[in-house]
């Protein structure tokens, strides 16, 4: 016989336990308090939450509650706007092999009735709501992703071909500051892999040309121009900027090396990129806790066997895949989510279409890095005179 809408409530109700908001404020206070799932909807959970609280919409609690809280033997309190939803998504997490569930009696109505602890989300303008909604909808973002966001600040080393696709993704992503550090001028050849640039601006500095099309695309994103080369008369100077991730699209091996000696000084992860005719490389540098630049590249090739992209070529749309890596994984890090590429190695061919991922490990007689390694102040070294292509790692 079809059950009514009171006849299935009740059922649940009498195969769901419930837990009081006073209880479950005393539980909260304690070391072994329960985990909180909000399962109300976007707009109502902006109005409001439960500190500590991980938020599933119902309607999406089965595909994603088992990725926010994966312990099933946990102890979980769901809650939604008076208790009925969540009460049927307690019953639902008990047939998915939750152990100990319960459903806030009453629900957030009366948690904040009784002047318990509220906490709001960061608030976004409407326009914002809209830009970033793709964001917005994945739980590993959400609103308070998003937030980290727009805090996030960005030092791109590079406004050429790996800093194109990385300067308009994560502008496009809504990173709060990119910094960009370029001396050179717009030419009409940078122009067949350089995105970031147009033919009406060829002449223009290129920190400013890549100031244009960044405001163009997200004119809330704050963008700082270092004009100049990187060298160790500069380097603390902009590396001090308070930057979250600098990313090394560097053309060159002084300056990789400088880079990487800064970066060591001042704790910032590099997320690296270098390219040649049809290969790329990318991985990432986290000072004091993964090798260095140093360790994987103990010294450069010898110029004659890396001659540079003027010389050599590059494909035009390399850049785009390697660059994009980079701006992923930098997203990465100021999200605080995956798995950071620290201690691997990833190569592309472009010609094979394949990408390969080589292990590597910290040195522990690394001059920059290793066990005996001092504080060293980052230097340039013009003797390294190879430019562009990737350097063979430390087998």
């Amino acid at each position: 016989m079809p059950k009514s809408f009171e006849e299935l409530y009740a059922e649940v109700c009498e195969q769901v336990e419930t837990i009081s908001a006073e209880r479950l404020a005393q539980r909260l206070r304690q070391e072994a308090a329960p985990l909180l799932l909000d399962v109300r909807e976007q707009g109502e959970y902006r109005e409001g939450f439960i500190p500590g609280a991980q938020h599933v919409p119902r309607g999406f609690l089965e595909m994603q509650v088992e990725q926010r809280l994966p312990d099933k033997a946990a102890e979980v309190v769901v809650y939604c706007a008076m208790g009925v939803r969540s009460a049927f998504a307690a019953k639902t997490l008990a047939e998915l092999g939750y152990a100990r569930v319960y459903s806030l009696d009453a629900g957030f109505v009366r948690w904040q009735g009784l002047g318990l602890p509220v906490e709001e989300p960061p608030k976004l303008s409407a326009g914002q709501l809209e830009r970033y909604a793709r964001h917005l909808r994945m739980p590993e973002v959400g609103e308070a992703g998003q937030q980290r966001l727009f805090q996030g600040r960005v030092l791109l080393l590079g406004a050429g071909g790996l800093g194109s696709p990385a300067a308009l993704y994560l502008a496009a992503a809504g990173v709060g500051t990119l910094g960009l550090v370029d001396a050179d001028r717009v030419e009409l050849s940078n122009l067949q892999r350089q995105i970031l640039h147009a033919s009406a601006r060829v002449g223009q500095p290129k920190v400013d040309s890549a100031e244009t099309a960044v405001r163009e695309l997200n004119p809330d994103v704050k963008v700082l121009k270092f004009c100049e080369r990187l060298r160790s008369e500069n380097v603390d100077r902009i590396f001090g900027e308070g930057w979250d991730v600098v990313i090394d699209g560097s053309d060159n091996f002084p300056t990789r090396y400088l880079v990487n000696d800064a970066a060591l000084s001042h704790e910032i992860p590099v997320v690296h990129g270098s390219i040649f005719r049809f290969e790329g490389q990318w991985t990432t540098f986290l000072p004091s806790r993964g090798p260095c630049y140093r360790c994987l590249y103990p010294a450069p090739p010898p110029p004659a066997l890396a001659p540079s992209c003027a010389e050599a070529g590059v494909l035009g749309v390399l850049p785009g895949v390697i660059g994009v890596l980079q701006a992923t994984e930098a997203i990465k890090l100021l999200l605080g989510r995956g798995e950071p590429a620290s201690g691997r190695l990833l190569t592309y061919d472009a010609l094979r279409m394949s990408f390969r991922s080589i292990r590597f490990q910290r040195d522990p007689s690394c001059p920059a890095c290793g066990a005996g390694a001092s504080a060293r102040a980052p230097r340039d070294d013009e003797r390294l005179g190879a430019r562009e292509a990737p350097a063979q790692p430390r087998p």
